[in-house]
């Protein structure tokens, strides 16, 4: 039985304590938060978890194997190699660091101690995300050609992180492994901020990967719809993701093809005959079945660390997640 706790119960950290309570395969020994209401909250819920407002208490418990991190963006870093000095797996909130450094660092110091350090890219966990990934890798969709995602929102707004790191996360880690996470060749960001200086509310990512693969991500916290949306256009078919919607996973038998022209009286000598062939079949909705993704994850943590399952989200790919964020190439 793994015996884990968890740092930080604010916005986010409620799903994870109830997912973990809930596997058989841990027993969550404590919780720690700096607010006394959010450690009541703990008490009230589970009385048999103990609650501290010192993370040092957690870190010098050596009966604890695993920490969950579900703290600001700005204390990742310094947690998880905490965390893993002391000997302990470590699963932390998106992102992993603030920098390709401090992951290079993170993922050094894991290898060394031998010890699993996972980021929560939840949406990797998803099973319409995962069967998209499936259409791809068997040629359904056919050779990716652009991508493009909104991720909008009125609200919440951030003053710890901009829009671009509290937002683009969850679709950077889509993209990367649905195109089993590549190096851009060059990544420009736009970004505007309006209500608060120096804190962007709204931002257009472009990525330009190899074989003239494009995607367009466009994330904020300032828009009158809540859209989760990404749209695949590859040459076989379409796909639209909306994690709103009902159904999830739109597939199309759409596309523009060039074709070549045969048996023509015209003169193709030099620069080739072709036509366009506009293609426009049926639209499929498939059947997929919700799990919680976050279930998913804390399940494929503890897997990690009870039969050394490599891990999905690991350091190799959050380092890549920081990489685009941090737009170094």
């Amino acid at each position: 039985m793994i015996k884990i706790a968890q740092m930080g119960i604010g916005y986010w950290g409620p799903n994870l304590l109830r997912n973990l309570v809930a596997n058989k395969n841990c027993v969550v020994k404590t919780v720690a938060d700096f607010s006394k209401e959010r450690c009541d909250y703990v008490n009230r819920l589970y009385p048999s978890i103990k609650t501290t407002n010192n993370s040092e208490d957690i870190i010098n418990d050596d009966d604890i194997d695993a920490i969950v991190i579900a703290t600001p963006v700005n204390t990742h870093f310094d947690l998880v190699m905490k965390g893993l000095e002391s000997g302990k797996h470590v699963l932390v909130e998106k992102p992993m660091a603030t920098s390709v450094s401090e992951v290079e660092q993170i993922e050094s110091l894991a290898n060394k101690q031998k010890l699993v350090a996972m980021v929560g890219h939840t949406f990797l966990y998803n099973n319409a995300v995962r069967y998209i990934k499936k259409l791809i890798d068997n040629g359904d969709v056919g050779e990716i050609r652009y991508i493009y995602s909104h991720r909008l929102n009125l609200g919440r707004i951030r003053t710890d992180v901009d829009a671009l790191w509290n937002f683009a996360p969850h679709d950077i880690s889509i993209i990367q492994y649905w195109l089993d996470n590549p190096r851009p060749i060059s990544i420009t960001k736009r970004g505007m901020a309006y209500v608060q200086e120096g804190i962007d509310d709204v931002v257009f990512l472009n990525i330009i990967y190899p074989n003239k693969v494009m995607a367009e991500i466009h994330v904020s916290w300032l828009d009158p719809q809540k859209i989760r949306c990404i749209t695949i256009v590859g040459t076989k078919k379409m796909i639209v993701y909306d994690d709103v919607a009902e159904n999830k996973v739109a597939i199309y038998d759409k596309g523009i093809d060039r074709m070549a022209i045969l048996g023509t009286n015209m003169d193709y000598d030099k620069n080739g005959g072709f036509k366009f062939n506009q293609r426009s079949g049926d639209i499929i909705i498939p059947q997929i079945d919700f799990k919680e993704p976050l279930e998913t994850e804390i399940a494929h943590f503890l897997d990690c660390i009870i039969n050394n399952t490599e891990c999905l989200t690991g350091t190799k790919h959050a380092k890549e997640v920081v990489r685009i964020l941090c737009r170094e190439i």
